[in-house]
């Protein structure tokens, strides 16, 4: 699996799953977190997070930006101008140009706007950010996405932070289907198996934040969600056997007594 990189945008990346630094007790548990999963991709709410005032206590002070690629994001934003105005922030602060771009539409699903977030992807690519889209799991946006210069695109398995694993498969696989660039399937992860099936589905990667922080040991799951992105995408690469209604002998027939 070493040399099964992923690469979006010329830019390779060693793990395939991909973890956020929301919801821990402190900078010192997130630090633990993300070491324990093996993540290189770090996604940081801009405006939630302190990532730019190097006076004040700084997550970048426990996740060092030569070994983690930080990826600010636009949580939190419900209009286009807010979104890609802490894209802005995060760049000119030195963090990143690669985005991970939120326009929210809703405050109780937090459902993506999806008019709204092509129309600031749009001006973020003007500007020439890579933009990586949390979208909803609408093959024909995610294909607008792509038309518009997305390198990847990032449809929701189920509403942020519910746990609630994935609730529409033939969605993200038609999604899969449909784009020629990498899938990272966000947000609704609830625990191992979730992710496991996200990759067995074909997805690139898969990125998290509350099915780790938010569980009973973030350390241990963090380890357990590592495990399962290895174990999916190994099955996936392998390839399963058909279903079948029907039993099929494991061992052959010939030679019986």
């Amino acid at each position: 699996m070493n040399a099964d990189r992923l690469v979006i945008a010329g830019r390779e990346f060693r793990s395939r799953l991909w973890v956020g630094t929301g919801k821990y007790k402190d900078f010192a548990e997130t630090r633990r977190a993300v070491e324990a999963s093996g993540a290189d991709v770090v996604t940081v709410a801009v405006r939630r997070v302190n990532i730019t005032d190097r006076n004040a206590e700084n997550l970048l002070d426990y996740l060092d930006p030569k070994q983690y690629t930080i990826l600010p994001n636009t949580a939190g934003c419900y209009t286009v101008d807010d979104a890609v105005r802490y894209a802005r922030l995060a760049r000119a602060a030195g963090v990143s140009d690669m985005v991970k771009l939120e326009v929210i539409g809703d405050e109780r699903t937090l459902f993506p706007d999806t008019a709204g977030l092509l129309d600031a992807a749009t001006i973020l690519i003007k500007e020439g950010f890579v933009v990586l889209p949390y979208t909803n799991d609408d093959p024909v946006v995610a294909r607008k996405l792509v038309d518009i210069g997305c390198p990847a695109v990032m449809p929701l398995a189920a509403p942020i932070g519910s746990g609630l694993g994935i609730r529409n498969p033939c969605n993200l696989q038609i999604i899969m289907d449909t784009v020629k660039v990498p899938v990272i399937v966000d947000a609704g992860v609830g625990t191992a198996s979730d992710a496991a099936l996200a990759m067995e589905y074909g997805a690139d990667a898969v990125l998290m934040n509350t099915a780790i922080a938010g569980a009973a040991d973030p350390i241990a799951m963090a380890e357990a969600m590592k495990y399962a992105v290895t174990a999916g995408r190994l099955a996936c690469k392998a390839g399963r056997i058909p279903r079948k209604l029907y039993a099929t002998a494991s061992s052959p027939m010939d030679g019986m007594a």
